[in-house]
């Protein structure tokens, strides 16, 4: 049907919605069994010729109920924003958006569709359903990862986001046991937790990993690297918005030199039947292997991975991102037993107009 002719509209999500709602998300993210063996999650093609989104690796159904109903509830502001697309009573698409009220940013972290011809119709009125809402509310800038399939990218830059990365998610499978904590030197491999006093030397670390492009769209700030531990979105990857952590913990290694910092690790242990996380931000020269094995160690201590009660069957594996421009961390992560499954591209919107300060010029 033409754009010009369509008679649905979108809205915000109800109560009401729920079931259709789940029923959407369920379709567009059947459950991804990653093996081993090829690192690739097996999905039906019955799916692809009837839903299109994102193309994330991830797991059924990551709307969640609880956000849903919070909704109504005036005096707490929900993180999730959740639209849908109407027509003929029945829903055909879904956008979930994730607020990050400190940094003023929105993430597309769920645009779904029933692809019957229309699905880019209704996925590009849903974005632009998001960015006006997101504008009015305050957003100064907007976020989505997305695989490079079915006009993901076509889509979004229609909407004026602009491309600027790749990003690799690596998953470990829960077979692998986890290191000793115990067992690992802190002192020798000098990691120590990261503290706000770490801000300044953590800003200064990010800015000789990343290129200067990409920093000036992220824009962190002092106080992001301050709160570094009680943020999941800092630094931002495909798999922040998206994961629920129980806990996140981040941790400094420091030059062998003593002089600044090396690397820096975030970890997150996650919550039910989600994988946990790790982050690494690495100096090129710099070998990371042990500040990984370490993260890994970490995880199984406070997952309760390597204790003896524990039970194999709430292991979820370890989900990890690299950049292209992050090299060579992506293969001491694979040889810590973790493997490539997907490529993103990152995209971004600024919402803020750039205006230029006024100088003095020499008089003529």
């Amino acid at each position: 049907m033409p754009a010009t002719t369509r008679t649905g509209r979108v809205r915000p999500a109800r109560l009401t919605d729920l079931a259709a709602v789940g029923e959407l998300s369920r379709l567009a993210h059947p459950s991804v069994e990653v093996h081993a063996s090829n690192g690739r999650g097996s999905a039906g093609d019955e799916r692809a010729r009837r839903m299109r989104s994102l193309g994330l690796p991830v797991t059924a159904s990551h709307v969640s109920v609880f956000s849903l109903f919070r909704m109504p509830l005036g005096a707490f502001q929900p993180n999730d924003q959740v639209y849908v697309y109407e027509e003929d009573g029945r829903l055909a698409g879904l956008a979930r958006v994730e607020r990050d009220a400190a940094r003023d940013e929105w993430t597309i972290v769920e645009l779904d569709a029933v692809d019957q011809g229309s699905a880019g119709d209704i996925r590009f009125r849903l974005v632009q359903h998001a960015l006006r809402d997101g504008s009015r509310r305050g957003a100064q800038r907007f976020h989505v990862a997305c695989a490079d399939t079915d006009g993901n990218v076509e889509l979004f830059m229609q909407a004026g986001f602009a491309r600027y990365g790749e990003e690799s998610i690596l998953f470990r499978d829960p077979g692998h046991g986890f290191p000793a904590l115990r067992e690992l030197d802190t002192g020798k491999l000098r990691i120590r937790p990261a503290a706000p006093t770490d801000s300044v030397e953590l800003a200064r670390l990010y800015k000789r990993v990343t290129p200067a492009p990409v920093a000036r769209i992220e824009g962190y700030r002092l106080p992001d690297w301050e709160n570094l531990a009680g943020r999941s979105s800092v630094p931002r990857t495909s798999l922040t918005p998206l994961l629920r952590f129980a806990d996140v913990e981040a941790h400094v290694q420091e030059a062998a030199d003593g002089q600044g910092l090396a690397a820096v690790l975030q970890v997150g242990v996650a919550k039910e039947q989600q994988p946990h996380y790790m982050r690494i931000l690495s100096l090129p020269d710099h070998d990371a292997a042990s500040l990984i094995g370490y993260g890994l160690a970490l995880i199984g201590e406070r997952s309760g991975a390597n204790r003896r009660s524990a039970n194999p069957t709430h292991q979820h594996g370890v989900m990890a991102c690299v950049r292209t421009y992050e090299a060579p961390v992506d293969r001491r992560l694979e040889e810590q037993g973790m493997q490539a499954i997907a490529t993103v591209s990152l995209l971004a919107k600024e919402a803020l107009v750039r205006v230029a300060e006024p100088s003095l010029v020499p008089a003529v």
